[in-house]
């Protein structure tokens, strides 16, 4: 390990053999040793011992425990815990964003984002805290009034995916603790060391506040700990990011106990260029959606469905920018695209390339896994560019990795809306036009059917606010923003007599 690593793991309190299950500030852990390995460079950052069902149980009934304590503090008291923990986060933000660009290998540009996004959501859910609404209306009984409430619901547990290793547990938890819920967080074996320097910040200023152990825990492991959390009652709702194959699997288990899941999964996002489009701006939306973080969004663009009249020109700058494109550690400024996360993946990468080939496409611009010293960890690819038809196989699958579909389309814009919506998953789409009757067309009831839909900007970089998500395969969950915060609550329907009579609804009568 580099001398600087070293540095940075030691300011965010990390040590090499780091016991990786924690309530609060206290940590233990009994289980396996998970080695976390950089994509940047192939050298071993630390090692985690990971949780058994003993530590699982030990955290999930401290943490039963705290929700007694915790829901009983006024949301704004609860907002300030949030606030506190936003501010720790902006005094640690160059560390943190380093720390996700070493272990999952984004640019240092993107970790910066990322933990932007952790103070963002931390903004938005103090001032959520003041406006928990619910909803009074009037009864058709006199002397009677209705309303609606909403309760914390208990355990939160959330499940999160490689590719965007703190900011999605943020999006989560900020939201679950003003709701008055408590959190148990089981992150992605691939970026242990980001959680544990999250749970630390938070573990410091839940000691600082006297609050209990339990209001965040976390839980490193393997696929046995998502499955314990799926099965475990105690725990109503469980948000899951990751591919659609495991986010049914996590659906199956918590339907089979009544609970509530929260959905994030895999998508297959495409961005249309209409005949109206300004390829200016398009260019920059299509390029960064498709190699940003290497193509390891879940709102990466996959494919480009190109008008006719425009693809020439499309195809002609596209392919001259990405010659431009710098490939190599995520760590300098002057590159574009950093390596996947592991070896794995880079083998996903080249069986999907030689899929495409069978089927015939047209390489516009070829991918290959690179190598020498400038990328030591055997992790750095090519970004592609495919031409493809419609009815391409590989263009109806999503990839992780910068592979991009180019799809060409005649006619009206509802052809293009056709080819995007013509795949199992929902999650972003956008359209380049100027032409407004083309972007009406494409955002209304029978336009995109995806949980995101935009115009004129690309289909990545989801912005706070916005509730985040997207239907079919995609899982159907909403987080981040807008009234996300309803599901991680009970809701409530009250009403109460204040009159010295019974009436009934719908007019019953009953006498005694």
């Amino acid at each position: 390990m580099n001398k600087s690593l070293e540095i940075l793991l030691s300011k965010l309190g990390i040590s090499k053999n780091q016991l990786g299950c924690s309530s609060g500030a206290e940590w233990f852990a009994k289980g396996e040793i998970i080695k976390s390995f950089s994509p940047v460079d192939g050298q071993k950052i630390g090692q985690i011992q990971t949780s058994t069902f003993e530590d699982y149980e030990q955290v999930l009934q401290t943490a039963e425990e705290a929700f007694v304590y915790f829901r009983t503090i006024p949301a704004p008291k609860r907002g300030e815990l949030v606030r506190q923990f936003g501010n720790a986060l902006r005094n640690k933000k160059d560390l943190l964003s380093q720390l996700v660009s070493w272990e999952m290998g984004k640019s240092l540009q993107e970790g910066l984002g990322e933990v932007q996004e952790m103070i963002d959501i931390c903004d938005f859910a103090v001032g959520l805290s003041r406006q928990l609404q619910g909803t009074t209306m009037h009864s058709e009984r006199p002397n009677h009034r209705m309303y609606e409430q909403y309760h914390p619901l208990g355990i939160v547990g959330i499940i999160s995916a490689f590719n965007f290793p703190v900011a999605v547990w943020a999006w989560n938890t900020a939201l679950a603790w003003i709701c008055g819920d408590v959190t148990v967080w089981k992150p992605s074996e691939k970026t242990p060391l980001c959680s544990i320097a999250c749970q630390k910040i938070i573990g410091t200023i839940l000691k600082e506040n006297n609050m209990p152990e339990g209001i965040s825990s976390l839980l490193n492991g393997g696929a046995e700990v998502g499955q314990w959390m799926s099965e475990d009652k105690r725990i109503p709702l469980l948000s899951a990011t990751g591919s659609t194959t495991m986010g049914k699997k996590v659906a199956q288990k918590v339907g089979a106990r009544l609970g509530k899941c929260l959905l994030e999964l895999g998508g297959n996002n495409a961005l249309i260029v209409s005949p109206h489009a300004d390829l200016k701006t398009t260019l920059l939306a299509a390029v960064f959606g498709a190699v940003g973080t290497a193509g390891q969004r879940c709102t990466s663009t996959r494919r480009l469905i190109v008008h006719e009249s425009v693809m020439k020109q499309v195809q002609e700058k596209i392919v001259n920018a990405y010659k431009q494109l710098n490939i190599g550690n995520p760590l300098d400024s002057k590159n574009h695209v950093g390596p996947l996360i592991d070896q794995n993946s880079v083998n996903k990468y080249t069986n999907a390339l030689k899929n495409i080939s069978d089927e015939g496409a047209e390489w516009l611009v070829e991918g290959g896994v690179l190598s020498g010293d400038d990328y030591p960890s055997g992790c750095y690819v090519k970004p592609a560019i495919a031409k493809v038809n419609k009815d391409s196989a590989m263009a109806q699958k999503e990839t992780f990795a910068p592979i991009l579909y180019l799809i060409e389309y005649s006619g009206s814009i509802e052809n293009a809306i056709a080819i995007q919506n013509d795949v199992n998953q929902g999650l972003s789409s956008a359209i380049m036009t100027q032409n407004l009757q083309e972007a009406e067309v494409f955002l209304s009831h029978w336009g995109s059917d995806c949980g995101i839909a935009n115009v004129n900007i690309g289909t990545s970089g989801a912005e706070i606010g916005g509730a985040f998500g997207g239907e079919k395969d995609t899982g159907g969950g909403r987080e981040s923003g807008s009234d996300a915060w309803k599901v991680y609550m009970r809701r409530q329907t009250n009403t109460i007599n204040y009159s010295d009579e019974l009436p009934l609804a719908q007019g019953i009568q009953f006498d005694l």
